[in-house]
């Protein structure tokens, strides 16, 4: 009885020291350009708008130019693709390394011929809250110090002067004082922010991009975006076997359960030992010589039509050796014989 307490007493502790299981999650990989909503579950696939070089691509009609969008009053057009880069031959990107010119994924091009990056490729699209959002950074650089689209629409930074600037300086003040050398801030880099919308409409295009705005120092770009791809749907698991390898498995387990399942029966009941455990014994050892019926049926059937030596022979004793010369002289005389009844026929019956 004792002994019962105490494993009663160390099972009661060890189940309330352990910890409670983790929530299981979901760890299936997800393709590129796609994501899963934690909340919900909805699978969201921005695939289809994914624009693949021709020679790539599997559609019938591809496209051959990436998406573009109109800026308005901004006063550039912008060109972007999803997921990957544009298929535009980008050249002599400002602020941008030769080596990521190829993974420019949205851009405008001023009237002078200068090309500014908005972002390299991502295929991560990601959920916040209720939006689907695609986002890309490290394009050219951007901010105050940086010459940008404000000195080309006029706009001067003007200085805010307060009255007490207008005083004297006195002799203690600050400005007076060595300053301390200050950090190199790092560049900033230009980015966008692409908001995916649903749009269930069957007669509406495959995406209707529009450029939405950006920030007082041009480094944030937000455009929205409303294609069906945007709307949240079920995965669809992608098959590994092909129609023929599902039915090989099938026919392969069908024959294992037979084999197997033979040999126990032919073991356990009628007691059989070494080959005869084999379900239907009789029927595979006679195989062998049904198959060899089999085979000498079809090669006597076919021998037939095999070229033969036998035929007809020249009665023509003489031209043959001495050796068939009396047996071809035989054939002759009764052949001759034979002529003259036959005459002879003819003329009784003409009379």
């Amino acid at each position: 009885m004792r002994l019962l307490y105490y494993s009663l007493s160390l099972y009661l502790s060890l189940t309330s020291a352990s910890p409670e299981p983790a929530a299981k999650t979901t760890t299936t990989p997800v393709s590129p350009c796609a994501t899963r909503s934690p909340s919900s579950g909805a699978f969201f696939d921005l695939q289809p708008l994914h624009i693949l070089p021709p020679a790539e691509s599997k559609l019938k009609h591809p496209r051959h130019v990436s998406w573009n969008t109109t800026g308005y009053d901004y006063g550039y057009n912008f060109t972007l693709n999803f997921c990957g880069p544009v298929l535009e031959e980008v050249k002599d990107v400002v602020g941008v390394g030769k080596g990521l010119w190829q993974n420019v994924s949205a851009y405008y091009k001023t009237g002078d011929g200068e090309i500014f990056s908005l972002g390299n490729q991502n295929d991560r699209p990601v959920i916040r809250g209720r939006k689907l959002v695609l986002n890309y950074t490290g394009g050219s650089p951007c901010g105050p110090d940086v010459k940008d689209r404000r000195a080309t629409l006029g706009y001067d930074e003007r200085e805010i002067v307060d009255d007490d600037d207008k005083k004297k300086k006195k002799p203690d003040d600050k400005e007076d004082r060595p300053k301390k050398p200050e950090s190199e801030a790092p560049t900033k880099r230009k980015s966008t922010i692409i908001s995916m919308l649903c749009d269930r409409d069957p007669l509406a295009p495959t995406l209707s991009l529009s450029f939405v705005g950006t920030d007082p120092d041009h480094c944030a770009y937000f455009f929205e975006a409303r294609s069906a791809a945007a709307c949240g749907g079920i995965e669809v698991a992608k098959q590994t076997l092909s129609p023929s390898g599902v039915f090989g498995t099938i026919a392969l387990v069908a024959i294992m359960v037979y084999v197997v399942g033979g040999c126990v029966y032919s073991r356990m009941v009628l007691n059989q030992r070494g080959w005869r455990q084999l379900p239907n014994y009789a029927l595979w050892s006679g195989i062998g010589g049904f198959i060899r019926d089999v085979f000498v049926i079809l090669t006597s059937s076919c021998a037939r039509f095999l070229p033969s030596r036998r035929g007809y022979s020249r009665v023509n004793g003489g031209l043959n050796g001495s050796a068939s010369g009396g047996r071809g002289r035989g054939r002759g005389d009764s052949s001759d014989a034979e002529n003259r009844l036959i005459d002879e026929l003819n003329e009784e019956w003409d009379d």
